[in-house]
């Protein structure tokens, strides 16, 4: 086989490629959470001050966890995306710019990242958090749980979810044609998923940040709102039993 006619496979190729780009970063991503569990990073930072080492370890962790629970949601929209690339392009490669997008959306999730890392020191510091990285209070606990519920019923939510549910209507109304115009739209997806799950992740305070169980319920939550049929009205069914769960544990006090 020439050099030409196996690079003309490969770029037909392009969307198996991507897939197992991103099949591979996920699996990766989940790798080094169950290290981390393994290792009980929690108790290795309990009970004392952060060092600025300490921030840093932690924000890897909420940057990796995010891309273990986002980025397959975020699969769909990223093979759309370089198969429409491709198809508007006769030359070149889909590679660049798809991994320009995928890397504006994790941009974004690094940015959230940065600020749950400083809400976990925050909470710490008032001792709000548990060396486990769990609410020590159950008002808080309760508290979190309604709102994230609330939230689930949102125009704002509904909005964001809608883009992130319809690929396409996205990629029609912010296509750029260039790769930096891929990263800015990567970004502006990032920003509606943002918005969409950004509640959903503060219930990590709830369950446990590196409780892995509680990481793939609310990953799987996610997916299913995001990909199924009536995702959306499983997310509002979920928000109502969030309520319900906040308001239990307030009348058990």
């Amino acid at each position: 086989m020439s050099v030409a006619l196996a690079v003309e496979t490969l770029l037909k190729r392009e969307r198996l490629v991507v897939l197992t780009g991103v099949v591979i970063v996920a699996a990766l991503a989940w790798l080094y959470l169950i290290e981390l569990a393994a290792a009980d990073m929690a108790d290795m930072m309990a009970l004392k001050p952060w060092t600025l080492t300490d921030g840093a370890l932690m924000f890897v962790m909420w940057a990796v966890m995010m891309l273990a629970m986002m980025l397959p949601s975020a699969a769909p929209m990223i093979l759309l995306y370089a198969l429409v690339w491709r198809k508007q392009r006769i030359e070149g490669s889909a590679y660049a710019p798809t991994g320009a997008f995928a890397a504006g959306y994790v941009a974004v999730w690094a940015a959230f990242s940065l600020l749950a890392t400083a809400l976990q020191w925050g909470l710490e510091h008032v001792a709000l958090l548990s060396p486990t990285m769990v609410a020590t209070s159950s008002l808080l606990g309760a508290a979190i749980l309604i709102a994230a519920g609330g939230y689930q019923w949102t125009p704002y939510k509904h909005a964001c979810l809608s883009r992130c549910r319809s690929p396409i209507h996205f990629l029609s109304r912010h296509w750029r044609s260039s790769t930096g115009g891929a990263f800015v739209m990567g970004v502006e997806h990032g920003a509606y998923c943002l918005g969409c799950c950004w509640a959903l992740m503060a219930l990590l305070f709830v369950g446990g940040v590196m409780n892995l169980l509680w990481i793939a319920a609310i990953a799987f939550f996610v997916l299913i709102e995001k990909l199924l049929p009536h995702g959306n009205l499983l997310g509002r069914a979920g928000g109502l039993t969030m309520i319900g769960a906040g308001i239990a544990i307030i009348l058990a006090l």
